[in-house]
C-alpha cells in the first residue's frame, strides 16, 4: 500500500470512528478542511461515496459500512505490534486516553496525578470530562471511570479508590430562610439544583437507602446543571440544596459553609473503578497507569 493511500483510509477510518470531521482532525493533529480534501480523494480513487454528510452529522454509507468492517480488525492489529515493540523501551511511553465524570477528575486523578506524571516522564494523559455513558471503544479511548454499579460485567473493571457516599447539603444562608428536610419526601417542597443526565437526556433522581430499602426522590427546583461541580457552587451561593459526592464537600462542611441534610437516609455506592475492554497486549503506558492507579485498601 503506498503512503498516500494509507493516509486516506486512516483518515476515512477516524471519520467514521468519531462521526464527525471536527473530532477526528483534532484527533489525527490535522486541519479540518486537510482531513476532508484527504477523505474526498479516497472517494474519488474509489468512485464510492463512503460517508454521508449533513450539517449536524456523519456517518458511513452501506460501502463505507463494508470498508470499516474490512480495514479495523487490521489497523488494530497495527496498533497492537507498535505497542508490543514499545515495550522493549526502557521506560513506559506513549499516549493513554480516559474518559471521567467531572468528580472523577478530583476524586481520583488530583492527587496522584502528578507522582504519576513524574515517575513517568515520556507518557502522556488525556482525561476528557464526560458524564454520560460513553462507548469507550467507539470512541477509542483506552479506558473509562465509572462507579462500580455502573461497569458493563463484559470490562475488566480495577478499582480506583474506596466507597462513596453521596449527601444533601445545603449553606447556612439557604437553611436560614427555609426549614431543613427531616425525610427524603420533604425535598419535594424544597429548592433543589438539578443534574441533567447526558446520556438519557432526563433529570437525576436523588437516590436514597433506610434500613435495607432504597428508594429514589425526584426533586424540582430552579436551576439544572450538567456537572457536580457547579452544582457545589451554587450550593455555596445558597440557591438551594445539592446532593454530590461526601468527599468533595468535606472542607466546605468542616468551615461551616454547608451543612449535610438527611444523614441516616444517604447511601454509599461502590468506589470508582477504571473499566477497558479485555486486550492481549495493554501498551506498556496503559499497564503502568492501571498499576499506578489500582486501588490497595
Amino acid at each position: 500500500m503506498k503512503r498516500d493511500e494509507f493516509t486516506e483510509i486512516r483518515a476515512f477510518l477516524e471519520v467514521a470512528r468519531e462521526r464527525s470531521f471536527t473530532r477526528a482532525a483534532a484527533k489525527l493533529g490535522v486541519t479540518r478542511s486537510a482531513l476532508s480534501h484527504t477523505v474526498s480523494a479516497l472517494e474519488a480513487r474509489l468512485g464510492l461515496r463512503l460517508l454521508s454528510r449533513t450539517t449536524r452529522d456523519v456517518a458511513p454509507t452501506v460501502a463505507g459500512e463494508r470498508l470499516m468492517e474490512s480495514i479495523q480488525a487490521h489497523f488494530e492489529s497495527i496498533a497492537a505490534g507498535v505497542n508490543a515493540i514499545s515495550a522493549l523501551r526502557d521506560n513506559p511511553a506513549g499516549q493513554v486516553r480516559i474518559v471521567c465524570p467531572d468528580d472523577a477528575v478530583e476524586l481520583v486523578f488530583r492527587r496522584r496525578l502528578p507522582t504519576f506524571l513524574q515517575d513517568f516522564p515520556e507518557v502522556e494523559v488525556e482525561i476528557i470530562v464526560d458524564n454520560g455513558f460513553t462507548n469507550i471503544v467507539e470512541r477509542q479511548f483506552d479506558a473509562g471511570v465509572r462507579l462500580g454499579e455502573a461497569v458493563a460485567r463484559d470490562m475488566v473493571a480495577v478499582r480506583l479508590g474506596p466507597d462513596v457516599s453521596y449527601s444533601v447539603v445545603a449553606s447556612p444562608d439557604y437553611l436560614a430562610r427555609c426549614t431543613p428536610p427531616s425525610i427524603p419526601q420533604e425535598l419535594t417542597g424544597h429548592n433543589c439544583i438539578n443534574l441533567r443526565l447526558p446520556t438519557s437526556g432526563g433529570l437525576y433522581a436523588w437516590e436514597f437507602e433506610r434500613d435495607g430499602r432504597e428508594f429514589s426522590v425526584r426533586v424540582e427546583g430552579q436551576l439544572i446543571l450538567s456537572n457536580i461541580g457547579p452544582a457545589i457552587d451554587a450550593a455555596l451561593d445558597g440557591i438551594g440544596l445539592a446532593y454530590v459526592p461526601t468527599d468533595l464537600i468535606q472542607p466546605y462542611v468542616d468551615d461551616r459553609r454547608l451543612e449535610r441534610l438527611l444523614l441516616d437516609w444517604c447511601p454509599t455506592f461502590q468506589g470508582y473503578h477504571l473499566y477497558y475492554p479485555s486486550r492481549r497486549n495493554a501498551s506498556p503506558a496503559f499497564s503502568a497507569l492501571v498499576e499506578a492507579f489500582r486501588y490497595r485498601a
